[in-house]
């Protein structure tokens, strides 16, 4: 029997095309790194018009109303670097190496070693981080006499901060102790 006839050999040869594509599906991933750096340029541009706001009413501005113009400043900041390390380390685990660039004297030293796992940790980390901004934020509206935010609204922050909070440790927890075995 030839082996151009095997069945075995043709079900080999359709299993190793399916897992071909299987394997190039990854590039679908690739579009969606773009559109996350197409949404820093809109966080530089929002970021712009925050600096130009508390420049603009730096003379008149509270020392509160300073400290949550920069709160501001600090939480885009925090955002489009979190953005950096998704597209990066996304990009690098599931779609391909950025192999040219790993001579590159301004890489990155973690760039290529943050793996699932470590991004998912600092994801929930910087999330944690941004909640505390985005409350201490709104402890700041509230000293300066802003009645528009309600008691229960400060108590859902308060809330949703802790459980972020939380889940950030228990998820630490459950990774270092999946790491020892």
């Amino acid at each position: 029997m030839a082996e151009q006839d095997n069945p075995k050999t043709a079900m080999n040869r359709l299993e190793a095309r399916f897992e071909h594509f299987l394997f190039a599906s990854r590039w679908v991933m690739a579009p969606v790194y773009f559109g996350l750096v197409l949404a820093m340029l809109a966080l530089l541009v929002k970021f712009g018009k925050e600096v130009v706001a508390l420049f603009a009413g730096l003379a008149s501005a509270s020392g509160g109303e300073l400290i949550i113009g920069v709160l501001s400043l600090v939480d885009v900041a925090l955002i489009m670097n979190l953005m950096i390390i998704i597209v990066f380390s996304g990009y690098e685990n599931f779609v391909s190496r950025m192999g040219d660039l790993h001579d590159h004297e301004d890489r990155p030293d973690w760039m290529g070693h943050i793996g699932f796992s470590d991004l998912k940790i600092k994801l929930i980390g910087s999330m944690v981080a941004i909640s505390g901004i985005e409350l201490l934020k709104a402890f700041m509206h509230v000293s300066q006499g802003d009645t528009s935010i309600g008691n229960s609204y400060l108590a859902w922050m308060i809330g949703i901060h802790v459980t972020f909070l939380f889940s950030g440790l228990f998820y630490a927890l459950m990774d270092r102790l999946a790491t020892k075995h």
